[in-house]
């Protein structure tokens, strides 16, 4: 950290940005191009979307804990998807499981929580007007909401939505005449997600862009706070990744309409001969996993930086192991790209390519694991304030922990090959990925609402919220572990005909009930957000005490955030507690000259240098003035 006071970039082309906007209802509310109101648009349909995906997840626990049932009374919603004598359609399950998976990964977990925070946090936290650039900002959301509409249609159209799983393997999603989910659903699905694609890039683009060259001066990279770490390296592996989901969907259109054979070859419809030959399904599942498992980091990431902030302000400690975090991070960015075909060792990869997925899969635990110890020591001893955020925070821990040790069972390719397809693998991944990284958006919302709103959330709701979301998710998803090593296979619309499964009715059973709940629980935030945002009571500029940049911003910032020059850096983003110092806490923004009692031998060093800095600014300053 040595160099961090003479590492800064020249800021003032931005630090000039006419920042005095007067913007009408449109240009501040709808076609926004202040970065903080696109994170809110991002929040806002990443909040609707939870609600439909959350909502379609329900209808399927209610076929699978009731399989005996009357649905009669969803007709009113589903009408025609309930047959005669008031059961769910099997085709109409598999869409609502493929719908389900895809809004939760994409719409809720990838642009809700990365799209809300990235464009939130990034300008404010590094010190810069906005984004690099706005435009490319907003269009970043308006191809997302494109996306989503397009998305939504799908759920009402006669054949019904993509029925083909999340992942939509070809053939299935190749054939329209497979079954109706592989239809008009389809073309709406593989449409909208072109236009996610398209978002997803935009954003990533202007997030790199942004943190490595609008930085204030000095807020060199090893002044950044973990939050930015993480966003940055989340748009790198999207930048690299989206793009090949982008070439497997671009090929399975042309699969479907142009009368290609990427990936279909052989293939029987009702025992006639279709004319493909030459392509292989296995070509799809490359390429989709490609993108499918950096995709895992790309929402686990940014909610990891969320917690490295929230840990770390309500422990009143400086983050443990700061360079580890990062150096954890990076190891986790070059990983995901390298471990891909471990969700595919039954596809009949040849072995020994299989051994070297598993050892690589085996490897990316290793920096998982770091980031975890630094979490229990950085809480170690700590001064714990028990704020919502941080209950949320440590939630994640956990679920990190029990979710990341199952993945261990399943990237041992000899005991895949048994647990592949049952509900083991659904158990481990909404753990590690779904649950985890809502319960990073949910601390993220707890901890920044009074900076997004200038008001606070209720506490007594976000702790009631909390302990009815932490022990529902471990009742929905740790009995699911049982039942999966036990063979219960995924995607089953129906299994009360089997012998060997129905000693699951009533694990099924509780698991449907605990969903429920958990679901409803949801409603008590979205009252407490709702509510909060208009009644809520006013915060402090800086209610957590924290030390980053965004609280040194007017309590609700304009348009350019900060009124004046934008504060310069002069210290690492952690210094909580420092052994001397009058506060618990030291903004980034204090010179080290003004807190000599607190001051690391090496910091003293750096006073001299910074001393000659302020001196050099000043007499600028002076210079300019008698100019004018």
């Amino acid at each position: 950290m040595a160099t961090a006071s003479v590492a800064h970039h020249d800021t003032a082309v931005h630090d000039h940005h006419d920042h005095e906007h007067h913007d009408n209802f449109i240009t501040k509310y709808i076609f926004s191009t202040d970065h903080k109101m696109i994170g809110k648009q991002f929040l806002v349909t990443g909040i609707f979307w939870a609600i439909i995906g959350g909502f379609l997840s329900i209808l399927f626990r209610l076929q699978l804990g009731f399989p005996d049932m009357n649905l009669e009374f969803l007709r009113p919603l589903l009408g025609g998807w309930i047959d005669e004598t008031g059961k769910l359609d099997p085709t109409f399950y598999l869409a609502l499981v493929t719908m389900h998976g895809t809004i939760m990964v994409f719409f809720v977990l990838t642009a809700g929580l990365s799209g809300t925070f990235s464009n939130f946090l990034i300008p404010l936290q590094i010190g810069a007007r906005d984004m690099a650039s706005g435009f490319m900002n907003m269009l970043s959301y308006w191809f997302f909401f494109v996306s989503g509409v397009i998305m939504f249609i799908s759920l009402f159209i006669k054949t019904g939505p993509a029925g083909g799983g999340w992942v939509v393997y070809p053939p299935l999603s190749a054939l329209e005449q497979a079954i109706p989910g592989s239809g008009l659903g389809m073309t709406l699905w593989l449409i909208s997600m072109t236009f996610f694609i398209a978002s997803s890039l935009l954003g990533g683009i202007n997030y790199i862009t942004t943190v490595i060259n609008l930085r204030t001066k000095g807020m060199s990279f090893s002044r950044l706070p973990l939050t930015i770490w993480a966003f940055f390296l989340t748009a790198v592996i999207g930048l690299l990744s989206f793009p090949v989901l982008f070439a497997a969907a671009l090929l399975l259109v042309f699969d479907r309409s142009f009368g290609t054979s990427f990936y279909l070859s052989d293939i029987y419809v009702a025992g006639e001969a279709l004319p493909n030959t030459g392509g292989s399904p296995v070509l799809y599942q490359h390429l989709f996993w490609f993108l499918g498992h950096p995709e895992v980091y790309i929402v686990l990431l940014p909610a990891l930086g969320i917690t490295s902030e929230v840990i770390a302000t309500n422990s009143r400690k400086p983050i443990f192991g700061y360079k580890a975090m990062i150096i954890s991070m990076l190891g986790i960015t070059i990983l995901s790209f390298i471990v891909w075909a471990h969700h595919m060792f039954v596809s009949g990869m040849n072995p020994f390519l299989g051994s070297i997925f598993m050892f690589l899969t085996l490897i990316i635990a290793v920096p998982s694991a770091v980031k975890v110890f630094n979490y229990l020591t950085t809480l170690w001893r700590g001064n714990l304030i028990f704020t919502p955020a941080m209950l949320f925070s440590i939630g994640l821990v956990s679920f990190f922990i029990s979710g990341g040790l199952t993945g261990i069972f399943l990237g041992n390719s000899a005991i895949d090959i048994q647990l592949h397809d049952t509900y083991f693998v659904v158990a481990h991944f909404h753990l590690v990925m779904g649950s985890a990284s809502f319960f990073g958006l949910m601390a993220g919302v707890y901890h920044w609402f009074p900076k997004m709103f200038g008001r606070m959330l209720d506490a007594r709701l976000g702790y009631v919220h909390f302990w009815l979301t932490f022990v529902g998710v471990y009742m929905v998803f740790f009995p699911m572990h049982y039942i999966g090593i036990a063979g219960f296979p995924r995607r089953y619309y129906s299994w009360t005909n089997f012998e060997f499964s129905n000693m699951y009715t009533d694990l099924n059973m509780f698991v449907s009930a605990a969903a429920i709940i958990t679901f409803a629980a949801q409603f008590i935030f979205l009252f407490n957000f709702f509510y909060s945002m208009y009644r809520g009571r006013k915060a402090t500029q800086n209610p957590w005490r924290s030390t980053t940049l965004e609280w040194t911003t007017p309590l609700e910032p304009g348009h350019g955030n900060w009124p004046g020059e934008i504060p310069t850096v002069y210290r690492w983003p952690y210094d909580y507690s420092k052994p001397g110092a009058a506060e618990d806490f030291i903004p980034q923004t204090v010179p080290l000259s003004q807190t000599p009692e607190s001051n690391l031998p090496h910091e003293q060093e750096l006073v001299k240098l910074e001393l000659e800095i302020i001196k050099d600014e000043a007499d600028v300053l002076v210079a300019n003035e008698s100019k004018h």
